[in-house]
């Protein structure tokens, strides 16, 4: 293809987004940070499950499969954890389309924090969806250690170093307390 037809074609064909759709795009993701403190919750919790663990030492009431996890109409929205039994899930929803997300949990008594597997979808990266989530976390949970439970790939270094910096615990790696271990 030459130079002129692929300069007649557009940008969308050239795998550019028109500059009026890249500022609304960033325009709409400010909003969606701005929102960070609109959070829907759905607990997950099964007490009668929960019950039927407990009488029989895990004998009976263990969930087959993975949990159905709700989409909520609220932008930022947590919920369980798909992938992770007893964790949370932090995500955060653009005109009905996947942004964000992140999985935590916390121990109160150990005062301590996790957060694993941060993913932010590649079209609304670099914007702060991840930085603004992690800061909403760390807001409601104050004076936690914030921790993660696997080393960081080389090329997320930049991000965590980011995220980190200024945060009790840096995010750096850490294994679970007991008190979590053990269901409590």
């Amino acid at each position: 293809m030459s130079e002129d037809a692929a300069s007649r074609e557009g940008p969308a064909r050239q795998g550019r987004q028109p500059e009026a759709e890249v500022a609304a795009l960033a325009e709409a993701v400010r909003q969606l940070v701005a929102q960070v403190g609109t959070v829907g919750r759905v607990s997950g919790r099964e007490p009668l499950r929960e019950l039927a663990v407990w009488a029989t030492r895990g004998r009976w009431g263990q969930r087959a499969g993975w949990p159905v996890v709700p989409v909520l109409a609220t932008p930022w929205q947590d919920t369980i954890s798909a992938e992770r039994h007893g964790w949370r899930t932090r995500a955060a929803n653009l005109h009905g389309d996947f942004a964000f997300a992140v999985d935590y949990r916390v121990c109160r008594r150990c005062r301590i924090g996790w957060v694993e597997q941060p993913y932010t979808h590649p079209r609304y990266q670099l914007h702060g969806l991840a930085s603004a989530g992690l800061a909403a976390l760390r807001a409601e949970h104050p004076g936690l250690s914030w921790h993660t439970l696997g080393g960081h790939f080389r090329s997320s270094q930049p991000f965590w170093e980011a995220v980190g910096a200024d945060v009790s615990g840096r995010y750096q790696q850490r294994g679970t307390c007991p008190h979590l271990t053990r269901g409590r």
